[in-house]
């Protein structure tokens, strides 16, 4: 066993500067002869999610200590999506990832830790972190702070995604005014990540298909003191990870990549996973096409329904099994890679050998899963040839194949002023453009336009898309991530009002019904939008960000 820490920073007289520092942290000589585990902890009081991670934190010192090591923890930002949601904060979102990535690094290489514990929970806490990983590559476990427990409004289980629809519900006349105040109320009852299946809940769960986290990472609950057990177990098995020198690019391998994707598609995920499967695929050495995820979706089942897209919740796929269930259900047919290495030590197909689904409502059987197909699907066409995203298994039947004239947004605000001012209807493709990785700067979810259309009884007449992205509690035809985006010239930069624009889900294509003349005739005529008015860290984002099929990475490095 080879460690990092004792062999740079301890041993021999010419360390004896940095074990004056060491006992200045008051670390006793045994400590530093032990393994140095860093935990990156994302505790901090304005999110949800996050303000249980102290005692995650907690609990993960205790197994780390328990098991010979010496815990040392450091911090790791996070951004609150439903909080930033609909206002310029939004803008500050995904680019928190790569910040995240950033800085975790330069922590970990500055101060030679021996493992690492990360303790991330929500959007881009953990595919940042599992960035981090890779690129440090030593011994780590994930260990999340877990889901919210759903709440209840007149009986009935309820997530986020209600209750911004609930907002659209109040402007159509639909719920009054205390009604409003009962779901505000109600709906989000303890910590944790929102209750649905949105993009926390959505990466949580892959890192226990990637093999990054231990069983129930992903929908143990957060208020369960079975997460406290978790995180014990999670502290001391990074030690048992750093005595074999397991690392994380000897998990997150090619193979491990496409069963993350193949459980997407059954576990119906965000479409926010497009965007940061690749991104980790990217620090891994790995190649990812967009077009793996049409593939593995042609032949993966859907056999989940939670929120948005059904009437389930986190705590639900817990008590029917958790991931692993989903995962069996999926070997069982032969959809997984199972012989991959896995932070327990074992492999895919050992750790999943006595899972057992608990409810086959909760999680359908393949032959009566909810789709034959996947959850999400990427179209392209000639308003996409570089791609776009749509989380199918959200869609209404009646909206899988669409036509209709466009209306046409320069911004979410403008957007957003239109639906609820009446001037939606249906039939209409809303298209709101110059929210991309560049364009945003940032990407911005759009949570708050499709909630609105889905509030007002929408969602079964109008579509939506744009270069954006969509919140993992969007539902509907909501298609983001628009390749090229129209910063960067893409063909949604020319769409006029009236323009016919044609969607076709089951066939993966989506068409701007223009001719090729017209198309090069509004080139010519109208200017490519940029933004001059930002600086700090978002204009260097925008200068350095890659387009969204490519996951909006700042670091393209070679696969």
């Amino acid at each position: 066993m080879i460690f990092l820490v004792k062999e740079t920073i301890v041993d021999g007289f010419q360390n004896a500067p940095h074990r004056s520092l060491y006992h200045a942290l008051g670390l006793t000589k045994e400590e530093q002869s032990r393994p140095l585990i860093g935990i990156v902890s994302s505790y901090n009081e304005i999110v949800p999610g996050h303000m249980n991670l102290d005692k995650i934190v907690e609990a993960v010192k205790l197994g780390v200590a328990m098991a010979g090591g010496t815990p040392i923890v450091f911090p790791a930002i996070a951004v609150c999506d439903g909080i930033a949601m609909g206002h310029t904060g939004m803008k500050y979102s995904l680019i928190t990832r790569d910040l995240i990535a950033d800085s975790t690094e330069a922590m970990v290489l500055a101060h030679g830790f021996d493992g690492l514990v990360m303790v991330p929970n929500c959007d881009k806490n953990v595919p940042g972190l599992l960035m981090a990983a890779a690129r440090v590559n030593i011994p780590t476990v994930f260990v999340s702070g877990g889901p919210m427990l759903a709440g209840r409004v007149d009986g009935k289980k309820t997530s986020l995604s209600s209750m911004f629809e609930a907002v659209g519900s109040y402007k159509a006349g639909k719920i009054d005014e205390k009604q409003l105040t009962v779901c505000e109320e109600s709906t989000c009852p303890t910590c944790g990540s929102c209750s649905g299946m949105y993009t926390a809940n959505s990466m949580n769960c892959l890192t226990e298909v990637l093999g990054m986290g231990l069983r129930g990472n992903g929908t143990i609950p957060a208020v369960y003191s079975a997460r406290l057990i978790l995180a014990k177990h999670a502290g001391m098995q990074v030690m048992e990870l750093v005595k074999k020198n397991i690392r994380p690019r000897d998990i997150m391998t090619a193979a491990a990549i496409r069963n993350a994707l193949t459980a997407d598609m059954a576990l119906g995920c965000s479409t926010n996973s497009m965007l940061h499967l690749p991104a980790i695929a990217n620090e891994c050495g790995v190649a990812f096409n967009l077009d793996m995820a049409n593939e593995i979706s042609e032949k993966t089942p859907n056999l989940c329904h939670l929120a948005p897209a059904g009437r389930t919740y986190m705590e639900d796929l817990n008590e029917a099994g958790g991931v692993y269930a989903v995962l069996k259900e999926l070997a069982d047919i032969g959809l997984l890679d199972t012989g991959v290495m896995t932070c327990t030590g074992k492999t895919l197909g050992e750790n999943i050998a006595d899972a057992v689904n608990r409810d086959p409502e909760v999680i359908r059987k393949p032959d009566n899963a909810y789709s034959k197909t996947g959850g999400i699907a990427v179209l392209r066409g000639n308003l996409a040839p570089d791609g776009c995203v749509v989380k199918r298994s959200a869609v209404a039947p009646e909206m899988l194949v669409h036509e209709g004239p466009a209306k046409v947004f320069e911004s979410e605000e403008e957007a957003i002023a239109a639906i609820y001012g009446g001037k939606i209807v249906k039939g209409d493709v809303v298209v709101i453009r110059y929210e991309g990785p560049a364009g945003g700067p940032g990407m911005r979810e759009m949570l708050s336009p499709t909630s609105a259309i889905a509030g007002m009884g929408l969602d079964k007449d109008v579509a939506l898309i744009t270069d954006g992205r969509f919140s993992g509690a969007t539902r509907g035809a909501s298609i983001g991530h628009i390749s090229p985006e129209a910063a960067n010239g893409g063909l949604i930069a020319y769409v006029k009002d009236g323009d016919r624009i044609a969607v076709n889900i089951p066939e993966y294509s989506i068409e701007l019904k223009v001719s090729p003349e017209e198309i090069e005739a509004r080139k010519a005529t109208m200017q490519i939008k940029r933004k001059t008015d930002i600086g700090g860290c978002l204009a260097r984002y925008a200068a350095q960000v890659s387009s969204a099929d490519k996951g909006a990475v700042i670091n393209k490095f070679k696969n």
